[in-house]
């Protein structure tokens, strides 16, 4: 998600054990002018990402990580539509 935003640099790291840790490290190295909307992509991802999960789960729906990709693009586009201001400044909500 974040190579999408030419931020791939923010990626987790084998060293990143904790998501909560990994999430603060981003907030605080993100360009100040991006960081409400890469927070929102952070959420929207996790968001996305437990929604495959229970498809799976729940539905045995089988999915890849391609697939879960398109869906948070198509799904940021939903939000910057329906006015998340901050996610509109990354180039994933563009495309």
């Amino acid at each position: 998600m974040l190579s999408k935003v030419g931020l791939s640099v923010l990626a987790p790291q084998a060293a990143d054990t904790s998501f909560e840790d990994w999430w603060i490290k981003v907030d605080k190295l993100a360009p100040t002018v991006f960081r409400k909307g890469i927070n929102s992509l952070i959420i929207l991802g996790a968001w996305m990402i437990w929604k495959q999960r229970n498809d799976c789960v729940f539905n045995e729906v089988s999915t890849n990580v391609q697939r879960i990709l398109t869906h948070i693009e198509e799904e940021a586009h939903l939000w910057c539509l329906a006015g998340a201001r901050e996610l509109t400044r990354l180039p994933v909500a563009n495309g």
